[in-house]
């Protein structure tokens, strides 16, 4: 078992699937909808879990229905939840997501008690910093405690790996404090600038993160791949070939695959490739923490 410390967010998705994304303004009929457990933190730590990682999850829930059934759904999945805290009076976060035919999603996210997660509450984490061999973060809770987080692990000399999404900025101070950033295309141009379409353009942005004092930088690139670069390597690795039905929580399952298999000790190709396939199962399946697949199907 690998021990690893997930810290983010906690969010109930509501989803409607429809042939195509709305117009501004403009009123459509959809089709199914679904309600499952999500949240870019939850995601990555039931998804870490189900693949054979010792996870802790730091959160923060709203007192109602979804906090409970949240918090319920990890314990489900043998997480521990000595840290998923409760903010009283407080909704808990909730996702409005939307899947077209394609499978490709839009998603507008209410924070709720996420927005309450604060430096005391990493504080009183301790025992799951100490435990811990890799702590996976994202930027769905408030950036001030994201970056107390990270430092607070770096100076603990724990594995820090931050998947930036949703995009957003931090402080120059924090990249050299990152084992590991995990952006996307998106988070990848905000970051450093860099447009990036292809892996000449990948190998561009990658380089631009190192120079911000990232020790390894992979750029997840959909159905193109990721792209991993550090200071002496770097390498493409092939996404699988799958039909998608709804890249809701791709990207979640991807990180907590990842964690895991290189807290365990895979080497970089065969972490990223791990990740992928992961990654691949998930989008195949509709849901976040539900699409996340199980050790013996990869």
């Amino acid at each position: 078992m690998s021990a690893i410390l997930v810290i983010g967010s906690s969010n109930t998705d509501m989803v409607v699937k429809t042939e195509r994304f709305p117009q501004a303004g403009e009123t459509i009929l959809g089709g199914e909808f679904f309600m499952f457990p999500g949240g870019k933190g939850a995601n990555q730590a039931v998804a870490a879990a189900r693949l054979g990682g010792e996870v802790t999850f730091v959160c923060k829930v709203g007192s109602d229905i979804f906090g409970q059934q949240a918090i319920e759904g990890f314990n489900q999945e043998n997480i521990d939840t000595r840290y998923s805290f409760v903010s009283e009076g407080t909704a808990s976060g909730v996702a409005l997501i939307t899947v077209n035919g394609a499978g490709e999603n839009e998603i507008v996210v209410a924070s709720g008690a996420n927005n309450e997660l604060m430096p005391k509450d990493i504080d009183e984490a301790q025992a799951g910093f100490d435990q811990a061999d890799m702590v996976l973060i994202q930027l769905e809770t408030p950036i001030p405690t994201v970056e107390y987080a990270i430092q607070k692990g770096f100076e603990m000399g724990k594995k820090v790996i931050l998947n930036p999404a949703p995009a957003q900025t931090i402080s120059a101070a924090t990249y050299p404090r990152l084992y590991l950033i995990t952006p996307n295309e998106t988070e990848a141009e905000l970051l450093t600038g860099i447009k990036v379409t292809d892996e000449e353009s990948a190998d561009k942005a990658a380089a631009a993160l190192l120079k911000l004092g990232v020790q390894n930088v992979i750029l997840t690139l959909g159905a193109k791949g990721a792209f991993f670069k550090n200071s002496t390597t770097k390498t493409m690795i092939a996404a699988q070939k799958v039909e998608a039905v709804d890249t809701t929580a791709a990207g979640d399952v991807f990180n907590g695959a990842l964690t895991v298999a290189l807290a365990e000790g895979k080497d970089w190709p065969a972490a990223i490739d791990f990740a992928s396939k992961a990654a691949a199962i998930s989008v195949t399946r509709m849901g976040a923490q539900a699409s996340a697949p199980l050790r013996d199907e990869l």
